[in-house]
């Protein structure tokens, strides 16, 4: 018997039950047989704190100092750039106020970005306050911290049902069953369906597909030292990687919960899109995948108890904001499930709760 089992071994289950183990005894269970393989382990891996909605934000600000120097940091130099032709002016500005980018010249960003191409590029913005993510060290010390307190991790044990008995809950997967008094459902896209396998109401998360494309460096340049950047209104974006560029279409197309892959033609949509602001044509794909980033109705992250249920706990909806809330996500969900006093002001944590949906 548990105190806690935790569903999904994503970056916010993994973090959670991190925060839980020197409580409680925590059992993490995860359907595949690797954590993070999900949309954990397809991430852009960028930390910017003033990305999202303003509860993202403030969970993400909240993060910070965690990035910075827990375990030596997580974070590396990287910055953020949005491009714009001449026609996107008003939305360029929108964006650009939105995330607190210095407007810079086009001379400027090309000194940064050598491929823009100076005959479509008229505005661009910039800060260097973005950092890469290492997240599979993330990942990897949230689940050592689990195991240094005792907790447990199964992979390879998707839950196929969730009973009462008078003690709590039994939770049957193909390795065992289990039993515990709490259960916390980090299990991103598939939220949904967890909380309707205990007999309770869903509260009506979507996951939509979001795809990328790994391509070469373009005109053999080192892209080490650029920056991430994005066309206006996110209609795609490009990042370094590995020395690489990782391009994407930044879509966002409702899907089931599955094992999600690459559209060809949303890939080569997203790609002329990126193509229109550079000189470097695409001319190969080196790989493609994608990723299900899970919303709530409102689009906020949902961390909360279940409105009918106190044994049963909602840690979802990171949409595409996981890594870089997760420090302050997992450290409010913990004060809840504990009783503790939590250390996000009354104003964000009622914006997350799952109670106001029931409203």
């Amino acid at each position: 018997m548990h105190d806690i089992i935790v569903i999904g071994g994503g970056i916010a289950g993994t973090s959670v039950a991190a925060r839980l183990a020197p409580h409680a005894k925590v059992l993490l269970l995860e359907a595949e047989t690797a954590l993070a393989y999900h949309a954990s382990g397809r991430s852009a891996a960028l930390y910017e704190s003033n990305y999202g909605l303003p509860t993202t934000v403030a969970l993400s600000k909240a993060s910070s100092d965690y990035f910075h120097t827990a375990n030596g940091g997580y974070l590396s130099p990287r910055g953020l750039m949005i491009t714009a032709r001449v026609d996107e002016f008003d939305a360029f500005q929108k964006d650009s106020e939105t995330l607190g980018l210095e407007v810079i010249s086009p001379a400027e960003a090309l000194k940064m970005l050598p491929i823009l191409n100076p005959e479509k590029l008229a505005h661009a913005s910039y800060h260097a306050a973005a950092w890469d993510i290492d997240t599979d060290r993330m990942v990897q010390d949230f689940a050592r911290e689990l195991r240094a307190h005792g907790g447990e991790i199964k992979l390879g044990a998707p839950v196929k049902s969730i009973a009462r008995n008078g003690a709590g809950w039994v939770l049957e997967t193909p390795l065992d069953s289990y039993q515990a008094k709490l259960i916390v459902n980090a299990s991103g896209a598939w939220v949904d369906e967890i909380a309707t396998l205990a007999g309770l109401a869903p509260i009506g998360f979507t996951p939509l597909r979001r795809s990328m494309a790994r391509i070469p460096a373009p005109g053999g340049h080192d892209v080490s030292t650029w920056p991430m950047f994005f066309g206006v209104g996110e209609s795609w974006y490009a990042k370094p990687d590995a020395g690489s560029l990782i391009v994407s279409p930044a879509e966002e197309d409702p899907m089931l919960p599955m094992d999600a892959w690459a559209d060809d033609m949303v890939l080569a949509e997203g790609l002329a899109r990126y193509e229109e602001l550079v000189t470097e044509p695409v001319t190969r794909i080196e790989a493609n995948w994608a990723g299900l980033r899970t919303f709530s109705p409102d689009r906020a992250l949902t961390i909360g108890f279940h409105t009918d249920a106190p044994d049963f706990f909602w840690h979802a909806g990171q949409g595409g904001y996981g890594f870089q809330t997760a420090p302050a996500a997992s450290q409010l969900a913990a004060d809840l499930i504990l009783g503790q006093a939590r250390q996000l002001d009354a104003k964000t944590c009622a914006a997350l709760s799952p109670e106001r949906f029931a409203q």
